[in-house]
């Protein structure tokens, strides 16, 4: 059914289970799958950088250009530039073309980076690098939202990044064989930057065929091609599930075209969820990224060599892509905004237990329960965030309220290395407790639901 009177949005969410709209969800996941490389790669290499003399892993001063957290620090200032002011880009241009674009700029920017010498052009490069992958996320994400009928939504975004995270062990295995060593008179740490580099160049040509976002097509006005890409879909899962299907249902006043404002993030209901997202991202980003990009520094101030430090973060990341595989279970059964809720709370309890491992046993198992619990939050906030928004604004609105994720993180990694300095590790997982246990009210006491409803509905 292709009626003028019926929209492209409810077209695309009568859509039924097909490993076709899985196949969409799997390519654009592998092009997320070198910005996960890179932003694991951090913690991974940092032990090959401080055995280079190029960082030390705490500063002189709070924002001490030499230290490890000035490298941590120019990656979010970069996603938070790219968010902040780049993701507008992915509603003029189109979810295609953004992608395709920022996978290059990050590749070039990023084999750039491999080949400095010093802390500062490190960081300059990195810095630059960084807008690239910030634009790409957001991109994924919304285009991922756009594509997946609603039922599954929650779901998609779990086997998103159920592949996505594959790229954390790899990349953790890359490093513990190569970071130690010299290759061809390069440190190791450089030859695992430029792996990433060039993978993305290999990624950047799953975009053949990749079609674009029939809904932002119809946002644009553009009909035909919207409508084109949407008969293709329909013909392609009738003749792959043999049945007709379903009617379409619209949400009452449905509409395609309206020209889309930032201002609108501050009007209506997206006024409260706008300043709700803003306090999620900047606290939750403490949790996330201060286990993930800090544990093999964590683990070397504890007395553990290099060598076995990164044994143990190998290990624990093993368990990165389990998490969402895991979720794909149960992520559309129960309310998005309490999975994240409740992830929150996993990750403060499994974390200060974390923090009074001594023991190889203790610190890869609670290691793992930290991942796990990490993961849970990731998949289940990236598909909510980008539902709170209509399609007309979902990129750029989505692009602000995580931008302030990057931006929280500029801080956090100098903060911890203060923590870590002055208080241990015991004091570093306070300070994560702390931010997850706001997460957790200001989640659940402010969130809306989502699961299972129209895009449109919820938007409205």
């Amino acid at each position: 059914m292709s009626g003028a009177s019926t929209t492209i949005a409810a077209r695309l969410d009568r859509l039924p289970k097909s490993r076709y709209v899985r196949n969409l969800v799997i390519r654009l996941s592998l092009g997320g799958c070198s910005e996960f490389y890179d932003l694991f790669f951090t913690g991974y290499i940092a032990l090959g950088l401080f055995k280079g003399h190029i960082f030390t892993p705490t500063t002189k001063a709070l924002f001490g250009m030499t230290g490890f957290a000035s490298f941590v620090a120019a990656l979010f200032a970069g996603l938070f530039l790219g968010t902040i002011l780049f993701s507008h880009l992915s509603d003029r241009f189109g979810r295609k073309s953004i992608f395709t674009f920022s996978l290059l700029w990050y590749s070039v920017c990023t084999l750039i980076m491999a080949f400095q010498t010093t802390a500062m052009s490190i960081d300059i490069w990195r810095f630059i690098a960084s807008i690239g992958i910030g634009v790409e996320l957001v991109n994924i994400d919304t285009f991922i939202s756009e594509l997946v009928p609603q039922q599954d939504r929650g779901r998609a975004f779990a086997f998103n990044q159920f592949i996505m995270f594959l790229t954390v062990p790899v990349v953790a295995l890359i490093a513990t064989l190569l970071v130690p060593t010299t290759i061809l008179g390069y440190d190791g740490w450089r030859w695992v930057v430029g792996i990433g580099a060039l993978g993305a160049v290999f990624i950047w040509a799953i975009r053949i065929n990749l079609p674009e976002s029939p809904r932002w097509l119809a946002q644009r006005g553009r009909h035909a091609e919207a409508d084109a890409i949407m008969q293709m879909m329909e013909e392609r899962v009738k003749a792959e599930t043999g049945r007709d299907l379903p009617e379409p249902r619209l949400v009452t006043d449905e509409a395609e075209v309206i020209k889309g404002s930032w201002m609108e993030i501050w009007q209506g209901p997206y006024l409260r969820r706008t300043i709700m997202m803003i306090a999620y991202n900047l606290l939750q980003t403490i949790g996330y990224y201060g286990f993930a990009t800090w544990v093999p520094t964590l683990l070397l101030h504890e007395g553990i060599t290099v060598t076995k430090s990164l044994e143990y973060t190998f290990i624990i990341a093993i368990a990165n892509p389990i998490g969402p595989l895991l979720g794909m279970a149960f992520a559309d059964r129960f309310e998005r905004k309490w999975q994240i809720a409740w992830s929150a709370i996993a990750i403060a309890v499994f974390g200060i237990l974390f923090s009074h491992q001594s023991q190889a046993l203790g610190i890869i198992v609670l290691g793992i329960l930290v991942t796990l619990a990490n993961n849970w939050m990731s998949f289940s906030f990236h598909a909510y965030q980008a539902e709170l928004y209509p399609t007309r604004i979902r990129a750029q609105a989505v692009g602000f309220v995580y931008s302030w994720s990057r931006f929280s993180s500029i801080f956090t990694g100098f903060i911890i290395a203060a923590l870590l300095a002055s208080y241990g590790v015991s004091g570093v997982f306070v300070f994560i407790a702390a931010a997850m246990i706001l997460v957790f009210v200001i989640i659940g006491f402010w969130g809306p639901k989502t699961s299972g409803q129209r895009l449109e509905a919820i938007a409205r």
